[in-house]
């Protein structure tokens, strides 16, 4: 009764109490009272009304369920049946404990076998009751004998009484309790007769109808032609004495005339009689003219169906299957029997598909070219019949799709959807590889082995401990266990190695004299010989009698180095050592002999008027690789600007626009910066301000993207950003090829001085002097007039044009 705390009452409002929604759930799950139970709590006047949570007096109205034997209040129970929320969807009101709909609302205080109204209470009797005998039908199926104890509440006790009772078959019975609902089955066979009325049901004692004939017997078509195997009793009522079923056919059996057959499909019962019967051919062949006429004219009489049916000689002029609703064709021939030969006009007919008309000869079938692209009942193919009329465009197709063992392919028709599963199965046990887990039959095809939970007892390559179950697999899991193995290379021992890994390397060159002698093996350390291709490619680091440089060539051991060009890179300058490159070592040599041939030429000369020479230098290898490059123009303004410097006693370590200072900016980026000022400055703009803000910020890294560029400009900002110690990287293909760059805080960093600002102090500094300031340094150097005279002729020559 706890959960009474639920209701909730408005006696100010309608006088009645509601019952709260949620409190239904419990009413509904409360279990039927007992008899013994009700009668010592509504003697005891223990017993609470549910409605009103009262407890009912011994002689207070009350009115009792007779679904759930729940009692309550008679006046109570009323307002709750006349209130809203006992309502049910039908017509009703619903019990405020089972919701048991009743239709008939409680009017009257009755007895609790309904036979006394307004009962008396008795001090000896149960309270509410008659105090006659109950009488109510007893719950039970079967039972026909009234309650026999008093009247009382809740439900009446099972009836004593004892019956007999039959079995479902009837061959058996016993006795047993009146409306026990037990139903009584014997250990016999049926034995009634199926519906095949030919055999008897095997089954033991069962409820319900017999089951169908389950026996397949052989049953023959109508004419007596095909065959088929089917449930004994399918179609019994079809048979005719001679066949159960029709297949379709042309019957074929001989008619009575015994001269021709049957042409009609496989039928039920006898043919009918010959079509040619003399008794009802009644006309000439094309129906125009009576047999009557023709015997006057001479024809003899037919006698049997073989004689021929005499031709009244007139034109046939049957109608056609061919032509049109406006144009029938008759047959020309002449009264004729059988069929009408083919016609010899033509028709506009369209094809059996219905997509293309097309006029052609009667006796043709036209049918067109388009091919069918319609869906199969498969739902996978495509019919591809020319001219299509099919409806359902079955596929007749093998699936031929595995089926869920992985062992066979379905053999069904193709279809829709999933396969059937395997039907097939094993009545073998099935057992795990050590046989301690069996699977009883029968076994599905394609079941795999239980899984066992114990430890694999199969014979492993190591000694190691096993750590894994049994298992049905072939390969048992590779051996885990760490232990210590050596490298390929037998280089180092490596410790807490997997049992199961064989090819360990230890990351160093292997170092491996090869078979040559002359080299050691470059390759990581690796199993097996160290030249896998046969031979040594490595180049030779032999000599070269001539420059001295390595040979190079692919390693010939045993022979000796092949005359080839040398590829070797060394650095020339010019005699000033303003111009400094490297060149392949045989392009300097060819320079040095132009060289040499000239100084020798110009010492020849010298011979021819009486002069001795040396040419000893000019032929040693020392003096070879002491090649030469020409000084150029640039060359030639700074040894002119270097004299002049000496000539005006100007100092030439002297730098006052800081343009001779180290520069952290490449040569090359600032002829770029001065082909191209404005995107330069752009540029190294956003890397100087990416920079300051990865440095003040408080994300370690900083990114910008510039936008798609063509490959000088990417060139551009992959310079400046090394300079910026910033990571570059490009990205995309092109013609969409741009460029990120990503600050780190406090790595990348700003130079002391700009590109732009350096080209700027550049350009200023290569403008020509003033006038004034060359007079100056003039007058005090020279006092004569031949040197004012040489300063005037002299162009004006900028000495501090000089490359960074």
């Amino acid at each position: 009764q706890s959960h009474i705390s639920s209701l909730v009452f408005d006696g100010a409002a309608s006088g009645f109490f509601c019952i709260n929604k949620s409190f239904v759930g419990y009413l509904s799950s409360v279990p039927r009272r007992s008899t013994g139970c009700l009668i010592e709590q509504l003697s005891e006047e223990k017993y609470e009304c549910m409605v009103c949570c009262d407890i009912i007096r011994l002689m207070a109205p009350v009115w009792s369920c007779q679904s759930c034997y729940h009692v309550f209040h008679l006046n109570c129970i009323k307002k709750w049946a006349r209130s809203p929320a006992s309502q049910a969807d039908a017509e009703g009101w619903r019990c405020p404990a089972c919701q048991n709909v009743a239709l008939k609302q409680p009017t009257s205080y009755t007895c609790f076998c309904g036979k006394v109204t307004n009962p008396e209470w008795q001090r000896s009797e149960i309270p509410h009751s008659c105090g006659n005998m109950c009488g109510k039908k007893r719950s039970g199926v079967d039972c026909n004998h009234p309650c026999n104890i008093l009247c009382h509440p809740g439900p009446c006790p099972q009836c004593p009484a004892f019956v007999t009772k039959s079995c479902i078959c009837g061959k058996t019975s016993q006795p047993m309790r009146c409306g026990q609902g037990t139903v009584l089955q014997c250990d016999k066979v049926c034995g009634a007769i199926l519906n095949c009325a030919d055999h008897t049901c095997a089954q033991v004692c069962h409820s319900g109808a017999c089951q169908p004939c389950q026996l397949q017997v052989q049953q023959v078509c109508y004419c007596g032609v095909t065959t088929r195997e089917v449930l004994c009793g399918t179609d019994k009522e079809g048979f005719d004495g001679s066949g159960h079923f029709s297949c379709e056919k042309t019957c074929g059996l001989m008619l009575n005339c015994e001269a021709h057959r049957c042409q009609q499909v496989c039928h039920h019962g006898r043919c009918q009689p010959c079509p040619r019967s003399p008794s009802l051919v009644k006309t000439c062949p094309c129906g125009q003219t009576p047999l009557t006429k023709l015997l006057d004219l001479g024809y003899s009489e037919r006698r049997s169906c073989s004689d021929p049916i005499p031709s009244c000689g007139k034109t046939c002029n049957k109608p056609l299957a061919c032509g049109s609703s406006d144009t029938i064709h008759l047959c020309e021939k002449l009264c004729h029997e059988g069929s009408c030969g083919p016609c010899s006009l033509t028709s506009t007919i369209r094809c059996r598909c219905g997509c293309k008309t097309k006029e052609v000869p009667c006796e043709l079938v036209f049918t067109c070219e388009k091919r069918c692209n319609k869906k199969r009942s498969c739902g996978r193919h495509k019919c591809g019949e020319l001219c299509c009329v099919n409806s359902e465009h079955k596929c007749l197709l093998i699936c031929g799709y595995k089926l869920n063992c992985g062992l066979h392919r379905c053999q069904e028709t193709c279809h829709r959807g999933n396969c059937d599963p395997c039907w097939q199965s094993s009545f073998d046990e099935l057992t795990c590889h050590c046989g301690l887990t069996v699977l009883y039959p029968p076994i599905a095809c394609g079941t795999k082995p239980p899984e066992c939970k114990n430890m694999c007892t199969r014979r492993h390559e190591c000694d190691h401990p096993v750590f894994h179950n049994c298992h049905s697999e072939e390969k048992c899991p590779p051996c885990t266990y760490l232990t210590q193995k050596w490298c390929m290379g037998k280089h180092e021992q490596r410790s807490n190695i997997p049992c199961h890994l064989q090819d360990i390397s230890c990351g160093l060159t292997c170092n491996k004299i090869l078979p040559c002698e002359n080299h050691r093996c470059r390759r990581i350390c690796h199993r097996g010989e160290c030249l896998a291709d046969g031979s040594c490619q490595q180049p030779c680091v032999l000599p070269r009698p001539d420059c001295g440089h390595p040979c190079s060539a692919p390693c010939h051991p045993g022979s000796s180095c092949p005359r080839t060009t040398c590829t070797a890179k060394v650095s020339v300058q010019c005699d000033c050592g303003r111009r400094k490159e490297r060149v392949v070592c045989t392009e300097a040599t060819s320079s040095y002999q132009r060289y040499a041939a000239i100084a020798m030429a110009s010492k020849l000369s010298d011979m021819q008027l009486g002069d001795s020479m040396d040419i000893g230098p000019l032929l040693t290898k020392k003096e070879a690789k002491q090649t030469r490059l020409e000084c150029d123009q640039e060359c030639a303004t700074l040894e002119r600007n270097r004299r002049l410097a000496d000539a005006l006693q100007i100092d030439t370590s002297a730098d006052p626009f800081n343009i001779r200072s180290t520069s952290v900016y490449s040569d090359s980026l600032k002829d770029d910066a001065r082909k191209d000022l404005k995107f330069v400055t752009e540029v190294e703009e956003e890397i100087k301000n990416l920079v300051e803000l990865a440095n003040k910020g408080k994300q370690p890294k900083r990114s910008h993207c510039f936008p798609p560029m063509n490959r000088e400009h990417r060139k551009i900002i992959h310079e400046l950003a090394e300079v910026y110690a910033v990571e570059s990287v490009s990205y995309d293909s092109e013609p969409k090829r741009n460029v990120v760059i990503t600050a780190q805080k406090g790595k990348s960093a700003c130079p002391n001085s700009t590109l732009t600002s350096l080209i700027e102090r550049e350009t200023t500094a290569r403008a020509p002097p003033p006038i004034a300031h060359i007079k100056q340094h003039s007058s005090k150097a020279a006092s004569g007039s031949t040197w004012s005279k040489m300063v005037k002729e002299e162009p004006v020559i900028d000495y501090f044009d000089v490359q960074d």
